[in-house]
């Protein structure tokens, strides 16, 4: 093997020589070419006095039917010197290069087979067998990136790491960026127990595809855990041989724990002492060494008690004592979390017990929860090994229990909601596990649930982040109706905080057009109109806010809204000197829609300011999107009768003109200034006058086509 690989090496940096020559013998200058050529005659002398090998060179002219050659050999032309013209040498490797390229094609297909039927056997678990395709295939084409990386990854399988490194070793000098080859190689080096090895090649993986970095940062996070887990064990086993008090109760209880057929109140007893005994890292490692959680679970009383299929006195309390020790031995420790998630009458339990009618059980099962979701990696490991369903379904149900049990409940379904793993899960029963319960509980908001709303929401708000499910909860007609419904109740009870959350979760559901929004967008918006005179500010931002994304889709909407005094309110908070950026924004775009979908409404704008102060002094401002809409709404209304001619003597022309040559923004502020401008001149033509003094009429004359 050591000497095909040197061979393999050898021909490969020849290849490379003989490139650099065909490119200089190409060149224009007489004397590069010469050099080429005095350096091919070097070169073939000096390679015909090497060691022999499987890529040998044969100079020797007599020798006119050489033997054909062997898999992956070189092939040079038979050339003397005499023949080492620029135009020979380029011939004759052109042909030799035709004739390895065929026989390349054909090895290819050969060594495509071997790999396909390495693949099939791998699937089936036959790791030897893919082996054993996968050599083949490189005895037919020894370059074959993808067959040294999947004997990697079969190598990995049959736990012989040194060969998966060195196959992987091989991939990467056939490609140094392959990254399938720095990830097989990190995870032979991770058993191998080489963890700065293993670190360094999955950061060679952030290096070649900086995209991959959150792929790289939880193979990353396996490194750390691993090592962390010899370090503990390594540090338990020396407790334990010094005879250290603590770890040796641990021992011993757990043996006390092993015994069967005794009573409730023993097994009790028992449980509660290694709870208490397990008070540090160490602890909680022996525990997993001497099989504490297999003790546990095999545990016939114990079993009975889990599953709640006996009565019996201190069976509840049992109960609690276990899940109060695995909340004890898994504190920060994620091998234990592991074990005991991953055990499948551990998860069950876990998630049945959730549900339990017995209060002190749940308020345990609750603990352990919180415990898993602190964490990315516990939360990851709650997604892949628990049933999300039912799990979601009796979180759900804690809602009815203690304020304890509620917020607890919430908090994990909050952690949970980050992961887009969590999100995917959810997709296919969202409807039924999300919003069918949210609507619920927004129906019958009150006095004494009100204080967990703002958190019940952000739940949704944390689910809406994913594409599918922002698209259904848009559209569901139900949700929307139970908005509606705790907007009033919020408004009739002073519930400020979860008013505020609510209208920041309408307004990302309705960015995008669904019938339900359409068919909701009208009582939404009376209900909006109402509260842009709210004291608290920031209500009155979200409102405005939800007043923008609503009106666009309906034109029903905007008229309800300008009937309602809509342009007013807006025009006084676009008055207003304290009113923040995203209000601005929020109340110019809303002022839009209603004038681009409204004539009342653009008479009313032009009744309560005729010269358009409060759009002049936004087409002035520095914020591009306050800017646009303000252009935006100043085209719609100077085409009303007298409006162009009101605005004549105003700063009005170079504001626009501004805006319209580029000079103030991007492409949709300048295209809006540029329409603006052109209504405004095709309204009044005095304000060419003005154009003309400020030589703008060749912006005018691309308006007009913008216009038309």
């Amino acid at each position: 093997m050591k000497n095909e690989a040197e061979d393999l090496e050898r021909f490969l940096q020849r290849v490379d020589e003989i490139s650099g020559l065909m490119q200089e013998l190409s060149s224009s200058n007489v004397t590069r070419q010469k050099e080429a050529v005095e350096k091919a005659d070097y070169l073939l002398s000096l390679w015909e006095d090497e060691e022999p090998c499987r890529t040998r060179l044969n100079r020797t002219v007599s020798n006119t039917r050489p033997s054909s050659p062997k898999i992956g050999q070189a092939v040079l032309p038979n050339l003397n010197n005499s023949d080492l013209s620029s135009e020979s040498f380029m011939k004759a490797l052109e042909k030799d290069a035709a004739e390895r390229s065929k026989r390349r094609r054909e090895n290819e297909k050969i060594a495509n087979a071997f790999r396909m039927s390495g693949n099939e056997a791998f699937t089936q678990g036959d790791y030897e067998a893919a082996v054993q395709q996968y050599s083949a295939g490189l005895d037919v084409l020894r370059d074959a990136e993808t067959l040294y990386t999947n004997r990697a990854q079969a190598f990995i399988k049959l736990q012989k790491y040194k060969e998966a490194i060195s196959d992987c070793d091989w991939a990467l000098k056939c490609n140094k960026k392959s990254v399938k080859a720095y990830v097989h190689k990190g995870k032979a080096n991770l058993a191998l127990q080489n963890y700065t090895e293993a670190r360094a090649c999955y950061q060679r993986i952030l290096e070649i595809e900086p995209d991959r970095a959150a792929m790289v940062q939880e193979y990353l996070t396996r490194v750390d855990l691993q090592e962390k887990k010899d370090i503990q064990e390594k540090e338990a086993w020396e407790q334990l041989d010094k005879g250290n008090k603590g770890a040796v109760c641990v021992c011993e209880l757990l043996k006390n724990l092993h015994k069967s057929a005794e009573t409730i109140q023993y097994y009790f007893g028992g449980v509660e002492l290694l709870t208490n005994a397990i008070v540090d890292c160490a602890g909680q490692t022996l525990f997993r060494l001497h099989n504490g959680f297999s003790i546990i679970n095999n545990n016939n009383t114990v079993r009975s008690c889990l599953s709640q299929s006996s009565a019996a006195p201190f069976m509840e309390e049992l109960c609690v004592s276990v899940l109060r020790l695995w909340t004890q031995v898994c504190r920060g420790n994620e091998e234990n979390q592991q074990v005991l998630i991953q055990c499948p009458s551990s998860r069950e339990h876990i998630v049945n017990l959730l549900g339990s009618g017995k209060g002190s059980i749940r308020e345990a099962c609750l603990a352990l929860l919180c415990l898993y979701v602190e964490t990315q990696y516990g939360r990851h490991l709650v997604i892949e090994n628990l049933n999300m369903p039912m799990l979601v379904e009796n979180l759900w149900k804690c809602l009815s229990g203690t304020p304890s049990s509620q917020t607890s409940a919430l908090g994990i379904l909050e952690h949970l909601a980050e992961e887009p793993r969590f999100q995917i899960h959810m997709r296919r029963n969202f409807t039924a596990l999300f919003i069918s319960p949210f609507a619920h509980l927004l129906r019958n908001i009150t006095e004494s649930n009100q204080e967990w709303f703002p958190q019940l929401v952000s739940v949704m708000g944390r689910m809406a982040t994913d594409d599918v499910i922002r698209k259904e909860a848009a559209c569901c007609l139900e949700c929307w109706d139970a908005f509606l419904i705790a907007m009033e109740r919020c408004t009739e009870g002073n519930y400020r905080d979860v008013l505020y959350s609510l209208l920041g979760l309408m307004i990302n559901l309705s960015s995008k057009p669904s019938p339900a929004v359409q068919e909701c967008a009208g009582m939404a918006g009376r209900r909006c109109m109402d509260l842009l005179s709210d004291p608290d500010g920031g209500i009155i931002t979200r409102s405005a806010g939800l007043l923008s994304t609503l009106l666009p889709h309906s034109p029903a909407a905007a008229q309800e809204v300008t009937q309602a005094g809509a342009v007013q309110k807006l025009l006084k908070l676009l008055k207003a000197q304290n009113v923040g950026q995203t209000t601005t924004r929020f109340s110019i775009k809303a002022l839009a829609v209603c004038t681009a979908r409204s004539q009342d409404a653009r008479a009313q704008l032009l009744a309560l300011d005729k010269r358009m102060r409060v759009l002049r002094r936004l087409l002035a401002g520095s914020d591009e999107v306050a800017m646009g809409n303000a252009a935006l709404c100043l085209g719609h209304c100077v085409e009303e009768r007298g409006a162009a001619s009101a605005l004549l003597g105003s700063d009005v022309v170079p504001l626009l003109l501004r805006l319209a040559g580029g000079d103030a923004g991007g492409a949709g502020v300048q295209q809006n200034g540029a329409v603006a401008l052109g209504k405004l001149c095709n309204a009044e033509p005095r304000h060419i006058l003005k154009l003309r003094e400020l030589h703008g009429l060749e912006i005018l004359h691309s308006c007009m086509k913008l216009i038309t």
